[in-house]
């Protein structure tokens, strides 16, 4: 598309326009219009190397070999070299803002798929590519549906008839940028605006406006065209510009394609946003002013924020580009936009609250996730109860008090319960020795599973679903093998009596089949099996003896009364009966008195016995499951942290 100049419109055709145009151009298709491309040539020639030149000069001639209009704009031997300040090291919230999210996608990768972590990949990519270029250029661009004269502005704001106008639909086919000043080549290219459809404002009052120095203006096509084309250049362009113009008609202010897939999801962009209502010359009255207070609470009810009373926002205006009425004032808003030089920044800015807020259901949890005492100590509960610690110490206990009363019980009773155990095969001491049967070793498997499930869901419940599904896996990884773990702890219970933890590490090893070979495990109180022999205390010998005693008296009176009986000896009950009667009643006595003393250390041992077997159960439940759960919370605290850093200086509130 070729700009028709003044001095084309002063001949009467744009024919002549064009002739000058193809005129202008040299033999290698670039431009040649005069004093431009001479002081372009100088400054090769000054450089030492007239075929290659500096690229940056050779950027800024083709900037401004782009547009015919400027050839008519006073020579300037200091402005050879393009007017280019790349972004520096900001002292502002900014780089803060984008070093945390690069961090933060960094460590989510592992954890979240692409598609999540693609819009912040995309911010960051466009973010250091917006810091590399100008920061002296704002790009604003121009947007509207058909009809609503955004070309008109374009032009008004230009001060030339750059963009076509007109009937035909649609007038704008490609974005046309008109660049107030040189070194916006770079920002040009990175809209992919070709260098034919790049201009430059036409000499007179608003070329030289001090407050437009530095804007690079584009005129979009139509965002509800016809054409998907034209749609797709639009979308393209206004992820890529510093600010934006929406330009909305009397007719089509309200139009939902505008509100619900532009006005909307940019809501966050407020502070880069101007929304003018234009062809206000077709409003009779005071009807203008009813349609602009309507357009505001449009803009409302899509969570746009407005600038009004100094709050920061978007700014809301109305204007007729045809008669020129509010152009002024446009300009003037616009210049002090620019001459702010903080488009950029807030564009970037609200595009970190936008990726933001869309990872926002991905970090934030509901409440204080995490693994408290209560839910370590009722997994070690469930865990003691899995490997029957409660069972082992009863279990213990038993075998003290049984081996107290094989020591200290009448000969008479130990015999008894000796016939007992031979002649009932199902004796309690045969069902001690007797392996637990299949089904309830699947009870304590089974416990297992259901102690990890428990206590990964209480670790998991309010994180977001993809660090809840973390916990999860991390908790069932580390719970393979637990329960085979927990079987060899159990078998090796009589190790852990010193360092239960020790114990603890060792059948965890075992678990994973670390046995070492030629090592047997000490007999400890196992699933179903019998504990180890209980130590004697120092005062049982005394009470054997004084068992025997009993028993010896009992012998001795009844042989004495025996004698008596068969006539070897003199009659005389009394004696050898009281002699009898002190063994027949000293025995119990003796038995009931060691049963008595007995009773609190053998509780002492059972409870020792459930204390090491449960601390060394929680100890192998801590390695395999809490640990790797505890390191998965870290990680999200850690990210939450990023998340956190990303979000502490948002503009939108987002």
């Amino acid at each position: 598309m070729t700009a028709v100049t003044d001095e084309d419109q002063g001949n009467g055709t744009t024919e002549t326009g064009e002739r000058k145009e193809k005129e202008a151009r040299g033999k290698d298709g670039r431009w040649d219009d005069g004093l431009i491309a001479r002081r372009a040539a100088a400054a090769d020639a000054r450089s030492g190397d007239p075929g290659t030149g500096d690229s940056r000069t050779e950027k800024s001639s083709t900037d401004r070999a782009d547009s015919p209009d400027s050839a008519g704009s006073p020579p300037d031997e200091d402005d050879v070299r393009p007017q280019v300040e790349a972004y520096g090291p900001s002292d502002g919230p900014l780089p803060t803002r984008l070093d945390a999210l690069r961090e933060l996608v960094g460590l989510s990768r592992a954890r979240l798929d692409r598609d999540t972590l693609a819009e912040a990949g995309r911010v960051l990519d466009e973010a250091a590519a917006r810091q590399r270029l100008s920061s002296r250029h704002t790009v604003v661009a121009i947007a509207g549906a058909t009809g609503s004269g955004k070309s008109t502005l374009f032009n008004a704001l230009s001060g030339a008839q750059i963009s076509d106008t007109g009937l035909r639909r649609p007038t704008t086919s490609q974005p046309i940028a008109c660049s107030w000043t040189d070194g916006a080549a770079g920002l040009l290219d990175r809209l992919a605006i070709p260098g034919r459809l790049r201009r430059r404002p036409h000499p007179g009052p608003a070329a030289f406006d001090e407050a437009l120095q530095g804007l690079v203006l584009v005129d979009l096509p139509d965002h509800d065209s016809a054409a998907t084309a034209h749609r797709d250049q639009v979308d393209r362009v206004l992820a890529l510009v510093d600010a934006v113009i929406w330009v909305v008609d009397p007719e089509k202010y309200a139009d939902a394609a505008l509100h619900e897939r532009y006005l909307r999801p940019l809501a966050g962009h407020a502070e880069v946003t101007f929304v003018v209502l234009n062809q206000i010359d077709r409003l009779p009255g005071e009807a203008a002013d009813l349609v602009l207070d309507d357009l505001r609470r449009l803009l409302d009810e899509d969570g746009m924020a407005l600038g009004e009373h100094g709050e920061p926002g978007a700014t809301v205006m109305s204007l007729s580009a045809l008669t020129g009425d509010g152009v002024p004032e446009l300009r003037e808003m616009v210049g002090r936009f620019v001459h702010d030089r903080t488009a950029a920044t807030r564009r970037l800015s609200a595009d970190v609250d936008a990726a933001a807020a869309r990872l926002r259901p991905v970090y934030v949890a509901e409440g204080r996730p995490g693994l408290g005492e209560r839910a370590r100590e009722e997994f070690t509960d469930r865990l003691a109860e899995a490997v029957g610690a409660a069972a082992a110490g009863e279990a213990a206990e038993r075998e003290w008090r049984r081996n107290a009363g094989r020591a200290c019980g009448t000969p008479w009773l130990r015999l008894w319960r000796w016939y007992e155990s031979r002649g009932l095969p199902g004796s309690l001491d045969r069902m001690g020795q007797a392996l637990a049967p299949p089904e309830e070793e699947l009870t304590a498997r089974q416990r297992v599973e259901q102690a990890v499930r428990i206590v990964a869901d209480e670790a998991a419940d309010g994180l977001p679903a993809p660090w809840a599904q973390a916990v999860r896996e991390a908790a069932f990884s580390g719970a393979k093998g637990l329960p085979e773990a927990l079987d060899e702890l159990a078998a090796a219970g009589g190790v852990s009596a010193k360092d239960p933890g020790k114990a603890a590490g060792a059948s965890a090893g075992a678990g994973r089949g670390e046995v070492k070979a030629g090592r047997k495990p000490v007999t400890g109180p196992a699933f179903g099996g019998r504990p180890a022999k209980p130590p004697r205390p120092k005062w049982w010998p005394a009470a054997v003896l004084a068992q025997v005693s009993m028993t010896l008296l009992q012998v001795f009176g009844g042989l004495w009364l025996l004698g008596q009986i068969v006539g070897i000896l003199e009659p005389g009950l009394v004696t050898p009966a009281l002699i009898m009667l002190a063994g027949v009643v000293g025995g119990p006595l003796v038995e009931w008195s060691c049963a008595a003393a007995i009773r609190g250390p053998a509780r002492r041992y059972g409870q020792d016995a459930e204390r090491r077997l449960r601390e060394a159960a929680a100890g192998c439940g801590r390695a395999r499951v809490l640990d790797p759960v505890s390191a998965e919370l870290v990680r999200y605290r850690e990210v939450r942290e990023r998340y956190a850093a990303v979000t502490e200086f948002s503009t939108t509130g987002q």
